[in-house]
């Protein structure tokens, strides 16, 4: 009988998505190249199931793709049922009341024992290395890589878990970038210039140093979903996946690199970058909808590859909005709302529009409380961490639904005043920002769509909206059928 969560690895987690009604199987051959962009894309924009593709025409494995397509299966990935309530346990745990009573103190209790399962806990053997390909055996061809759009450079695996370490330090990085495939041995490193294993990077080429890296492509549900999560660069990925789990990550020793990785992941590659060393990466057709141009980014020399008996390939579509990034994105979105609010706590709730991709707009509500307290906000978020590369922010009163997109539209079309109420700067931008006139910064906006008052120069009275009477709200709900409604 196979186990509830914490999934073990990403087999247990496909056989409860099978369980469940979410995962369709294909069955007749599919080419990677293009074929089966299209068919994800259809399928997720028709809110689709997840997919494996048992037969793909290269590569020798089957691959699972659409995994985090809907909000549904991303809550279902991370053990919830709805992803709010990742967030609340955060909220739980880094803002704890005193303890009242027996009661106080049993939940302090189960506080602690939570976190005492969060390290990640070393093995000596793994499922990861059932199989060992060294040197010349190294083939990536064996992956069932994808060519996702027509005028991409060529094969890509887009969701291999990138491991480092700081050279100095010791500290880890897991982290989540597109790999391009130059050969059957290496891969373009594209680890864009505010992520973590770029600072590694850095200090390794500064020292005349190689830098080891790890890639898992296959890990179990939460460690693929931590390695998207913008986590400041002092809290450690497998930390969280624990802590998001309720179970220490298993991690083992790579063969040829002193690096770790998770040991029930499906397949391994293990190699290093020699410093200096670049290669023209791209172009790709990016999350954003549009292709990147061709950049130059370090070249990783795969010495080893480990895989299971039997592995799973998995992989993800990047296109324009929806794509199957939206669970990942909203997942974030609930996931951090905790850690945000105690960093700037005037935030009541906040939506990051998958048109958007996640960074382009930041919709934030406010109780208001004083002049100008919109604005304050909007320079508090642009100094968040990876918020910081947010575009637009509009900001509106706590009554609005900051998810009604229909609704922050009424406000923010029809409560600004644009010589007032809009605030232009400029700040860095995401480095795949196509549209920034210099690349890695540009222009920013911030729209406070709040009410206005006198203590903000408004002195015409704010008009109230119109509302209708609850009594008859609630006279025409008994009424409905008998007007002819069904």
């Amino acid at each position: 009988m196979a186990r509830g969560f914490p999934y073990a690895d990403l087999n247990e987690f496909l056989a409860a998505l099978q369980r469940a009604g979410e995962l369709h199987r294909v069955s007749a051959p599919v080419d990677p190249h293009l074929e089966i962009s299209e068919i994800v894309t259809r399928t997720v924009r028709a809110g689709g199931p997840a997919l494996v593709f048992d037969r793909p025409t290269r590569g020798d494995m089957p691959v699972a793709i659409n995994l985090f397509g809907t909000e549904k299966r991303t809550a279902m990935a991370l053990g919830v049922s709805h992803l709010d309530e990742v967030g609340e346990r955060i909220g739980a745990l880094v803002k704890p009341e005193l303890p009242v009573g027996w009661a106080g103190i049993r939940d302090g209790i189960g506080k602690l024992l939570q976190l005492k399962a969060v390290p990640p806990k070393h093995v000596k053997t793994a499922p990861c290395q059932e199989v060992v390909y060294k040197g010349d055996q190294v083939d990536l061809n064996r992956l069932p890589g994808l060519q996702i759009w027509p005028d991409d450079g060529g094969i890509y695996h887009n969701f291999g878990l990138t491991h480092t370490k700081h050279p100095e330090t010791g500290k880890r990085n897991l982290g989540l970038y597109r790999l391009q495939q130059h050969s059957h041995n290496t891969l373009g490193m594209h680890w864009q210039i505010h992520k973590d294993s770029t600072a590694h990077h850095a200090v390794a080429e500064r020292l005349g140093q190689r830098l080891p890296v790890a890639i898992a492509i296959g890990a179990d549900p939460v460690v693929s979903y931590s390695a998207s999560a913008p986590l400041p660069s002092d809290i450690d990925e497998y930390l969280f996946a624990g802590f998001l789990r309720g179970e220490r990550v298993e991690m083992v020793d790579c063969l040829t690199v002193p690096l770790q990785v998770p040991a029930n992941a499906q397949i391994v590659l293990e190699g290093y970058l020699e410093p200096g060393e670049r290669l023209p990466e791209g172009p790709f057709g990016d999350h954003t909808g549009f292709y990147t141009p061709v950049e130059d980014f370090p070249v990783l020399h795969v010495e080893c590859m480990t895989t299971r008996k039997q592995p799973i390939y998995h992989s993800i579509i990047t296109s324009k909005p929806p794509q199957e990034d939206l669970g990942l994105g909203k997942a974030t979105e609930r996931i951090f709302l905790p850690l945000l609010k105690i960093m700037i706590p005037d935030i009541v709730d906040y939506d990051l529009p998958a048109a958007g991709v996640f960074h382009n707009c930041v919709i934030v509500s406010i109780r208001k409380r004083y002049p100008k307290h919109a604005q304050k906000v909007m320079s508090a978020i642009w100094g968040a961490h990876l918020l910081s590369l947010s575009k637009l922010i509009v900001i509106v009163d706590d009554d609005c639904d900051v998810h009604d997109y229909a609704e922050v539209a009424f406000r923010a079309f029809g409560n600004v005043d644009y010589k007032h109420d809009l605030l232009l700067t400029e700040g860095p931008v995401d480095h795949l920002d196509h549209a920034s006139y210099q690349q890695f910064w540009g222009g920013k906006a911030g729209l406070d769509a709040t009410r206005k008052g006198p203590t903000e120069g408004y002195h015409r009275g704010w008009p109230e909206e119109m509302v209708m009477s609850p009594d008859v709200v609630a006279r025409v709900d008994k009424r409905w059928r008998e007007y002819g409604f069904k």
